[in-house]
């Protein structure tokens, strides 16, 4: 990766890689000097926080996303509100059934920003389960995330808000092509200079927010749209070097 970003005059990664591969070719980017747009999952927090420094460091921008889908961003925009109002709520992560990460980078990220807003109540601890704990899914930022993988899935994201007598569902269900993703990964790498360091989600984009698969293939460059520059300068975003898009997380 540090030879190919050498080789060509690229101002933006675009990583749609896989988890295993993501980290490496990341850190490649920002040590060069190109800013990064992740949209594998696969980094944790520490890695964020590292990768945080190191870009402050570079003066580079780095914006990642679980889901690059502007509706998802919505969705997370839609499910923090709730949160401040609902205390009780888990997420559903429905994926294909060859994805190997769970629970997925877009339920992930869903967890992290309703925790902070708050914790969800809980009527019965783990610890005063009968049964597999397992049962009732895996626990991030204080949230319940249930990870289903099944053919027909591309990557639906689904929280249920409980309260006496109703729910408040709200579901993302993207179909099988990448349409939805590309305006969103388009508008990260319009402005992925804006910031030096990492910015998380695309909500940090649309709303004035800031938020804490298959292996590599041949790479591509692409030219990225133009940005207006003052006084009709030439755009300060060249191109784009692109790791092949696998599917969202």
């Amino acid at each position: 990766m540090a030879e190919a970003l050498q080789s060509a005059q690229a101002d933006v990664l675009i990583d749609y890689t896989s988890a295993a591969a993501v980290k490496t070719n990341v850190r490649a980017a920002v040590r060069a000097g190109v800013h990064a747009v992740i949209g594998s999952s696969g980094l944790t927090s520490q890695d964020y926080q590292e990768l945080d420094r190191l870009a402050r460091d570079r003066g580079v921008g780095v914006i990642a996303a679980g889901n690059f889908s502007v509706m998802a961003a919505v969705l997370r925009r839609a499910a923090s509100m709730a949160a401040q109002h609902l205390d009780r709520w888990e997420i559903i992560d429905y994926a294909s059934d060859d994805k190997p990460d769970v629970p997925s980078g877009t339920s992930r990220e869903l967890a992290e920003i309703l925790a902070q807003v708050r914790e969800p109540a809980v009527t019965v601890a783990l610890s005063d389960l009968h049964g597999p704990v397992e049962a009732r899914g895996a626990e991030v930022a204080g949230t319940q995330i249930h990870s289903v993988r099944l053919p027909s899935f591309a990557v639906t994201t689904e929280v249920v808000f409980g309260g006496p007598g109703e729910r408040l569902i709200m579901r993302h269900d993207p179909g099988l092509t990448p349409a939805p993703y590309v305006a969103g990964t388009l508008l990260a790498v319009r402005h992925v200079d804006d910031v030096a360091g990492v910015r998380t989600g695309l909500d940090s984009l649309l709303f004035g927010e800031h938020t804490p698969d298959p292996g590599p293939s041949p790479q591509r460059t692409e030219t990225a749209p133009p940005r207006p520059q003052p006084g009709g300068g030439q755009p300060r975003l060249r191109a784009c070097r692109t790791l092949r898009s696998a599917r969202t997380t």
